[in-house]
């Protein structure tokens, strides 16, 4: 039987999936990582582009400070970094020099592993991306094969592409990535040997979400058929539309007769403080997911779903979610069926929103699905429908972004930045103002350090007091709880 080793997807893809990648802050993380790095994960699937912007935007925390702290906490694992092509925060293609600027600044900060993703599965866009990483000195690139049911996404398919990208010496490893959780027993039986041929012994990974309910019963068939690494979550952040649950995982395994050398207490400790900041914070935990075929149509990941849950709320048309599930089936299918990872799941939800809130379908188009009808983006898997493409292509916007300059160099944004400031920024802060609104970036350098510490036995207590400070004064407030009781009065300093 084999050896296994997990990669820990709690803090980014567990956090994306389940709570919209904005559950979690600096101080969550860092309270949590030392645990972390005693369990024995390969790595911590620790951050994207997304996640960055989204410190920043609502938790007006520095991203860069985050990679820091977590870095000095975990010297024993890799931290690991997600990019999907040219582009970073923003949807919009950036200049290649921002791109490596990017590569640069993630490993001076401590980020060691680094996955290349296409969305289009170009391979020679996911080798150019992967002679960035090394040249910034990223130590592991994994490239990704994203997974997705069509009849051009064949096991001959991702076992050419894997061929292909595995002659090059700047891909360490591979992993299957399955963000919609389709991949079945079945289908992993053929697909993972096939792959695993065309590799040339370089190490295999699968990245599997439990939407379906599928993935953990295809894990054990993965580690039969010599998949090296499984990734998983931790406590309230697995299952549901993550990933599965580690501790059940490294039962299952162990229970088949493979080994996995993890600390299981360290793991158990993590597990239940990701569970407590889950019940602390109002945040849902992940669930057994039941097998809903509908997946097969639109394959949308877990943390798409959440968002476009989010915004209908937001808009207050949360009976809505069943039409725009509906519509992104069919509107996926007039968009050539692009495969649905970042940033495709965007573009088509927001289109399918757009065409049922709207007056009529594609009434109003997205900047960012007019791109990909441009090319930006790449090839369109299958022919896009020509009504759509001519109604859309047609307009005056289309016209407009046709002839959209090419993005700004790395040297052009400092002058520009800069000089609208009035002072000089350093790189960091270069890349979060080329890619985000300013007044965001303003609000987080003005909040300052994030915080460290947090404890989800008080954090009730602590935002309790927070909002006090909101309300009209008070002489004596008394709080009683299951197993706490605070009494506070107020001292007049006239007596």
């Amino acid at each position: 039987m084999a050896e296994l080793q997990l990669v820990d997807v709690s803090i980014r893809d567990g956090n994306q999936s389940l709570w919209g990648a904005v559950g979690l802050r600096t101080a969550h993380i860092v309270q949590i990582a030392p645990v972390l790095d005693r369990v024995g994960f390969r790595a911590l699937d620790f951050a994207s582009s997304t996640h960055m912007g989204v410190a920043v935007r609502t938790h007006r925390e520095n991203p860069w400070e985050r990679i820091r702290l977590t870095s000095t906490a975990m010297p024993n694992t890799r931290l690991q970094f997600i990019g999907t092509g040219m582009r970073f925060i923003s949807w919009d293609r950036a200049h290649p020099d921002l791109i490596q600027l990017v590569y640069d600044r993630l490993v001076l900060n401590g980020m060691t592993r680094f996955i290349v993703l296409d969305p289009t599965h170009d391979a020679e866009a996911m080798l150019e991306s992967a002679r960035m990483v090394r040249k910034a000195g990223g130590e592991e690139v994994v490239a990704a094969l994203t997974f997705t049911i069509s009849d051009f996404h064949d096991d001959a398919f991702y076992a050419g592409l894997a061929r292909r990208l595995a002659e090059s010496a700047d891909i360490d490893r591979f992993y299957v990535k399955d963000p919609a959780g389709l991949l079945s027993t079945e289908r992993a039986a053929t697909l993972l040997p096939a792959v695993l041929a065309a590799i040339g012994g370089k190490p295999l990974e699968l990245h599997s979400h439990c939407t379906l309910g599928q993935s953990q019963l295809t894990y054990p068939v993965a580690a039969s058929r010599g998949v090296a690494v499984l990734h998983v979550a931790c406590g309230a952040l697995a299952d549901g539309t993550s990933l599965p649950d580690a501790e059940q995982t490294v039962a299952n395994l162990r229970e088949l007769g493979h080994r996995v050398d993890v600390d299981d207490r360290a793991l158990a400790l993590a597990a239940g403080y990701f569970t407590a900041v889950a019940r602390a914070e109002g945040l849902p935990a992940g669930t057994p997911q039941r097998y809903d075929a509908a997946f097969l149509r639109h394959q949308l990941a877990g943390g798409v779903m959440t968002t476009t849950r989010r915004q209908l709320a937001e808009l207050g048309l949360e009976d809505r979610f069943d039409a725009v599930i509906d519509e992104v089936d069919r509107v996926r299918a007039e968009l050539g069926q692009p495969i649905m990872v970042t940033p495709f799941p965007q573009m088509v939800c927001s289109q399918a929103l757009a065409n049922v809130i709207g007056p009529e379908r594609y009434a109003t188009v997205p900047d960012q699905v007019i791109r990909y009808l441009l090319g930006t983006f790449g090839r369109p898997t299958a022919p896009v429908d020509p009504d759509v493409a001519d109604r859309i292509l047609s307009s005056a916007r289309a016209k407009e972004l046709a002839d959209e300059p090419p993005p700004p160099s790395v040297t052009e944004l400092r002058a520009q930045i800069q000089g609208q400031l009035g002072r000089r920024i350093d790189d960091e802060e270069l890349l979060l103002r080329a890619t985000m609104p300013g007044d965001q970036v303003d609000a987080m350098l003005a909040t300052g350090p994030a915080r460290r510490q947090y404890d989800p036995s008080i954090a009730g207590v602590r935002r309790l007091l927070s909002e006090l400070r909101t309300r009209p004064p008070f002489t004596e407030l008394t709080i009683t709880t299951a197993d706490l009781s605070l009494a506070l009065r107020r001292h007049d300093r006239s007596r």
